[in-house]
């Protein structure tokens, strides 16, 4: 019997998962530099893809720091592109404004334009990919709602989502393109934060909608949601404020346990401020949160209840490679940054 209970007792200790290593500090390397404004970073595989403003796009290897880049120009106009996306095989980048342009890669090298939306009031802010086949792109309300165009071959294609399938609109609605991350996925489902502080939520690939609102405060044109990101299908985060007044911390961050149907403010009125990404941290069982603004770099261990700031230097996006190595990009700039 005692045999019995020893070996119970290792089974349970040795299923038990380990605490999540806690970051005191981080240190910045800068990888690619330039005189532009990155808003959009996207890993794949052992490279890091960006695109930017002045029409620049491109590619830097992780092992040997070789930096591939490119400038792609629509008529004699260089397109600002704050939203890229890939699949396996294809990497894709939009534009904002009008014309909105949605590239995609060819076979040669090149890129080829599979998307082009014109008119008043057509502004895209983010853009992913839920598998090889289906993507999403979100923009600014036209016409009583959000604007999303859907694909489901792979890129190649398009299709803007009517508004009788979409959420209808508050007024002047939109998102904003700080950071390409107003959308996150997990499996089929779609979660897209706007400027009203809303949660748009699809279960079935973009195909109907769902609108929750969330305790985020968004009175003013520049407050609302300007991150959002999920763990799994039940736990995510958003994270915003407003960036003309980015030390007021009052109603800027929530989490939902409940896959977005509801939110409860977190570190309500402490900071961080302002920020304009939130990234889960790899491996943390959804403790670990790291949030970038220009205001600097912020990290919570315990789901966005405390948080500690690491670096006061500025970034508009990042992406975690694992769970102690991410990258940042933002202004002139794209840095490593390792969390110790």
């Amino acid at each position: 019997m005692r045999y019995t209970f020893l070996l119970i007792v290792l089974l349970i200790s040795c299923t038990e998962k380990a605490p999540p290593v806690t970051f005191n500090s981080v240190t910045i390397e800068t990888i690619y530099s330039d005189s532009l404004s990155i808003r959009a970073i996207e890993l794949m595989g052992n490279s890091l893809a960006f695109a930017a403003n002045k029409g620049t796009f491109g590619t830097i290897d992780l092992s040997s720091g070789k930096v591939r880049s490119n400038v792609e120009k629509y008529h004699d106009s260089l397109p600002e592109f704050r939203a890229i996306a890939h699949t396996s095989n294809d990497f894709f980048m939009l534009s904002i404004a009008s014309p909105a342009l949605l590239y995609k890669t060819e076979g040669n090298g090149q890129m080829k334009l599979v998307y082009k939306e014109e008119g008043e009031g057509v502004f895209y802010d983010a853009m992913t990919f839920l598998n090889d086949k289906d993507g999403i792109a979100i923009g600014d309300s036209i016409a009583g709602c959000l604007s999303v165009i859907l694909t489901s071959d792979g890129g190649k294609t398009w299709t803007k989502v009517p508004c009788s399938q979409l959420p209808e609109a508050i007024e002047g609605e939109g998102a904003f393109a700080a950071s390409n991350t107003n959308i996150s996925t997990k499996g089929s489902k779609v979660w897209i934060a706007t400027t009203s502080g809303r949660i748009l939520y699809s279960s079935d690939k973009g195909k109907s909608w769902k609108a929750y609102q969330t305790p985020i405060r968004n009175a003013e044109p520049t407050e609302g949601i300007y991150s959002i990101d999920f763990y799994d299908e039940d736990l995510g985060f958003a994270i915003g404020g407003d960036y003309t007044s980015p030390n007021n911390a009052k109603g800027n961050k929530a989490m939902t346990l409940d896959g977005g149907k509801t939110w409860n403010l977190m570190a309500d009125g402490i900071e961080p401020g302002y920020k304009s990404c939130v990234q889960f941290i790899p491996g943390s069982n959804g403790s670990g949160l790291v949030a970038v603004g220009f205001t600097g770099i912020s990290y919570s261990f315990n789901m966005g209840k405390i948080w500690e700031e690491l670096s006061d230097e500025p970034f508009y996006t990042i992406r975690f490679k694992n769970d102690s190595v991410a990258y940042a990009a933002g202004k002139n700039r794209i840095s490593k940054l390792t969390f110790k």
